[in-house]
Protein backbone atom coordinates (compact mmCIF):
# COMPACT_ATOMS: atom_id res chain seq x y z
CA UNK A 1 0.00 0.00 0.00
CA UNK A 2 1.27 3.03 -0.94
CA UNK A 3 2.41 5.45 2.14
CA UNK A 4 1.00 8.53 2.81
CA UNK A 5 2.98 12.28 2.45
CA UNK A 6 4.02 13.73 5.34
CA UNK A 7 1.69 15.71 7.37
CA UNK A 8 1.22 19.50 6.70
CA UNK A 9 1.48 18.78 2.96
CA UNK A 10 0.32 21.95 0.50
CA UNK A 11 -0.82 20.80 -2.63
CA UNK A 12 -1.99 23.89 -4.57
CA UNK A 13 -4.71 23.77 -7.64
CA UNK A 14 -3.49 25.87 -10.12
CA UNK A 15 -6.71 26.13 -11.97
CA UNK A 16 -8.27 27.37 -9.76
CA UNK A 17 -6.28 28.93 -6.83
CA UNK A 18 -7.30 26.11 -4.21
CA UNK A 19 -4.79 25.03 -1.89
CA UNK A 20 -5.26 21.44 0.57
CA UNK A 21 -3.26 21.70 3.47
CA UNK A 22 -3.15 18.20 4.88
CA UNK A 23 -2.61 18.89 8.37
CA UNK A 24 -3.51 15.23 9.66
CA UNK A 25 -2.49 12.22 7.35
CA UNK A 26 -3.58 9.13 9.45
CA UNK A 27 -5.77 6.48 7.65
CA UNK A 28 -6.79 4.63 11.16
CA UNK A 29 -8.73 8.23 12.58
CA UNK A 30 -11.95 8.55 13.47
CA UNK A 31 -12.29 11.51 11.52
CA UNK A 32 -10.43 13.52 8.12
CA UNK A 33 -9.01 16.90 8.68
CA UNK A 34 -7.30 19.17 5.91
CA UNK A 35 -7.25 23.04 5.72
CA UNK A 36 -8.26 24.44 2.39
CA UNK A 37 -6.74 27.87 1.74
CA UNK A 38 -8.79 29.86 -1.11
CA UNK A 39 -6.98 32.84 -3.07
CA UNK A 40 -7.71 36.24 -3.80
CA UNK A 41 -10.56 35.47 -6.85
CA UNK A 42 -10.03 31.45 -6.43
CA UNK A 43 -13.03 29.60 -6.32
CA UNK A 44 -15.48 32.57 -6.98
CA UNK A 45 -17.15 30.62 -9.43
CA UNK A 46 -14.98 27.32 -8.95
CA UNK A 47 -15.44 23.75 -11.41
CA UNK A 48 -17.32 21.81 -8.46
CA UNK A 49 -20.69 21.37 -8.74
CA UNK A 50 -23.34 19.96 -6.13
CA UNK A 51 -22.12 16.80 -4.76
CA UNK A 52 -23.26 14.02 -2.07
CA UNK A 53 -21.63 11.90 0.19
CA UNK A 54 -24.14 9.07 1.23
CA UNK A 55 -22.05 7.73 4.27
CA UNK A 56 -20.72 10.43 5.66
CA UNK A 57 -21.35 14.28 7.33
CA UNK A 58 -18.89 17.41 6.00
CA UNK A 59 -18.42 19.89 8.48
CA UNK A 60 -16.97 23.55 6.93
CA UNK A 61 -15.68 25.78 9.76
CA UNK A 62 -14.47 29.37 8.22
CA UNK A 63 -11.27 30.42 10.20
CA UNK A 64 -10.81 33.57 7.92
CA UNK A 65 -12.29 35.30 4.96
CA UNK A 66 -15.72 34.21 3.82
CA UNK A 67 -16.89 30.49 2.42
CA UNK A 68 -20.28 30.53 0.69
CA UNK A 69 -22.01 27.02 1.07
CA UNK A 70 -25.25 25.83 -1.28
CA UNK A 71 -26.65 23.36 0.66
CA UNK A 72 -29.81 21.62 -0.80
CA UNK A 73 -30.33 24.56 -3.15
CA UNK A 74 -30.23 27.30 -0.34
CA UNK A 75 -26.72 29.67 0.29
CA UNK A 76 -24.75 30.11 3.72
CA UNK A 77 -22.39 32.44 4.20
CA UNK A 78 -20.08 31.61 6.70
CA UNK A 79 -17.58 34.12 8.43
CA UNK A 80 -14.90 33.56 10.89
CA UNK A 81 -15.32 30.93 13.54
CA UNK A 82 -18.56 30.27 11.97
CA UNK A 83 -19.33 26.97 11.48
CA UNK A 84 -21.78 24.31 9.40
CA UNK A 85 -22.49 20.31 9.15
CA UNK A 86 -23.64 18.89 5.26
CA UNK A 87 -25.43 15.83 7.06
CA UNK A 88 -25.12 13.03 4.60
CA UNK A 89 -26.55 12.39 1.69
CA UNK A 90 -27.65 16.18 1.33
CA UNK A 91 -26.22 17.97 -1.73
CA UNK A 92 -23.27 20.99 -1.37
CA UNK A 93 -20.98 22.95 -3.08
CA UNK A 94 -18.62 25.55 -1.69
CA UNK A 95 -16.84 28.83 -3.08
CA UNK A 96 -15.18 31.27 -2.15
CA UNK A 97 -17.24 34.09 -0.44
CA UNK A 98 -15.46 37.23 -1.13
CA UNK A 99 -13.14 38.75 -3.10
CA UNK A 100 -10.21 38.25 -0.93
CA UNK A 101 -8.32 35.19 0.85
CA UNK A 102 -9.99 32.56 2.90
CA UNK A 103 -8.82 29.44 5.17
CA UNK A 104 -11.19 26.80 6.32
CA UNK A 105 -11.44 23.52 8.25
CA UNK A 106 -12.96 20.82 6.67
CA UNK A 107 -13.74 17.58 8.40
CA UNK A 108 -15.40 14.14 7.72
CA UNK A 109 -16.96 11.98 9.92
CA UNK A 110 -16.46 9.00 9.58
CA UNK A 111 -13.31 8.98 7.86
CA UNK A 112 -13.90 6.12 5.51
CA UNK A 113 -11.02 6.62 3.23
CA UNK A 114 -11.62 10.41 2.19
CA UNK A 115 -8.07 11.59 3.10
CA UNK A 116 -6.71 9.26 0.15
CA UNK A 117 -9.99 10.30 -1.73
CA UNK A 118 -8.45 14.10 -1.57
CA UNK A 119 -5.00 13.02 -1.78
CA UNK A 120 -5.24 11.53 -5.08
CA UNK A 121 -8.16 14.56 -6.88
CA UNK A 122 -4.97 16.91 -5.34
CA UNK A 123 -2.17 15.06 -6.29
CA UNK A 124 -3.12 14.23 -9.92
CA UNK A 125 -4.16 17.66 -10.71
CA UNK A 126 -1.25 18.75 -9.72
CA UNK A 127 1.53 16.42 -11.20
CA UNK A 128 -1.01 15.98 -14.34
CA UNK A 129 -2.46 19.20 -15.62
CA UNK A 130 -2.63 18.10 -19.05
CA UNK A 131 -5.94 15.95 -18.12
CA UNK A 132 -7.75 18.68 -17.37
CA UNK A 133 -9.63 21.07 -19.56
CA UNK A 134 -8.40 24.90 -19.03
CA UNK A 135 -10.71 25.47 -16.60
CA UNK A 136 -9.91 22.28 -14.56
CA UNK A 137 -12.41 19.79 -14.98
CA UNK A 138 -11.04 16.48 -15.32
CA UNK A 139 -12.06 14.70 -17.78
CA UNK A 140 -15.22 11.55 -17.21
CA UNK A 141 -12.64 8.93 -18.08
CA UNK A 142 -10.50 10.03 -14.81
CA UNK A 143 -13.37 10.64 -13.21
CA UNK A 144 -14.82 7.25 -13.11
CA UNK A 145 -11.29 5.76 -12.47
CA UNK A 146 -11.67 7.68 -8.79
CA UNK A 147 -15.19 7.73 -8.19
CA UNK A 148 -15.03 3.82 -9.00
CA UNK A 149 -12.06 3.39 -6.78
CA UNK A 150 -13.26 5.43 -3.88
CA UNK A 151 -16.94 3.89 -4.14
CA UNK A 152 -19.41 4.98 -1.82
CA UNK A 153 -17.75 8.08 -1.24
CA UNK A 154 -18.94 10.64 -3.36
CA UNK A 155 -21.24 11.06 -6.48
CA UNK A 156 -23.08 14.19 -8.48
CA UNK A 157 -26.27 15.27 -7.38
CA UNK A 158 -29.27 14.75 -10.11
CA UNK A 159 -28.51 11.43 -11.17
CA UNK A 160 -29.48 8.28 -9.38
CA UNK A 161 -26.63 6.66 -7.80
CA UNK A 162 -26.70 3.04 -9.17
CA UNK A 163 -26.27 4.77 -12.72
CA UNK A 164 -23.38 6.52 -11.57
CA UNK A 165 -21.80 3.36 -9.99
CA UNK A 166 -22.54 1.25 -12.98
CA UNK A 167 -21.11 3.92 -15.17
CA UNK A 168 -18.44 4.40 -12.72
CA UNK A 169 -17.61 0.63 -13.00
CA UNK A 170 -17.82 0.10 -16.97
CA UNK A 171 -15.44 3.31 -17.41
CA UNK A 172 -12.58 2.90 -15.00
CA UNK A 173 -11.12 -0.21 -16.70
CA UNK A 174 -11.75 2.09 -20.06
CA UNK A 175 -9.94 4.81 -18.21
CA UNK A 176 -6.57 2.65 -17.47
CA UNK A 177 -6.35 1.45 -21.16
CA UNK A 178 -6.49 5.45 -21.89
CA UNK A 179 -3.30 5.87 -19.37
CA UNK A 180 -5.11 7.68 -16.67
CA UNK A 181 -4.03 6.41 -13.36
CA UNK A 182 -4.36 6.99 -9.46
CA UNK A 183 -2.10 9.20 -7.94
CA UNK A 184 -2.78 7.72 -4.26
CA UNK A 185 -4.95 4.32 -4.25
CA UNK A 186 -7.69 3.96 -1.67
CA UNK A 187 -6.60 2.16 0.68
CA UNK A 188 -9.06 -0.93 0.62
CA UNK A 189 -11.69 -1.45 -2.11
CA UNK A 190 -14.55 -2.51 0.76
CA UNK A 191 -17.47 0.20 0.11
CA UNK A 192 -18.15 2.33 3.41
CA UNK A 193 -21.10 1.66 5.10
CA UNK A 194 -23.54 3.72 6.84
CA UNK A 195 -23.45 2.66 10.51
CA UNK A 196 -26.79 0.62 11.34
CA UNK A 197 -29.45 2.86 13.68
CA UNK A 198 -29.95 1.76 17.02
CA UNK A 199 -33.37 -0.69 17.22
CA UNK A 200 -36.19 1.65 18.72
CA UNK A 201 -37.16 0.20 22.44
Amino acid sequence: MQSLPPAGTRIRNDFNGETFIFTHMDDEADEVRSEVFLERGGMLTGTGRQHLHPNADEEFIVQTGMLRIMVDGSWHTLGPGEGLVVTRGTPHLFRNGHDGKTLFTAKFRPAHDFLRLFLNMSMNIANNPSWYDAKGEPPLLLQALALHAFRGHAYGHGIPIWVQKLLFAVLGPVALLKGYRLAMPPRSRRQPQAKPRAAKS
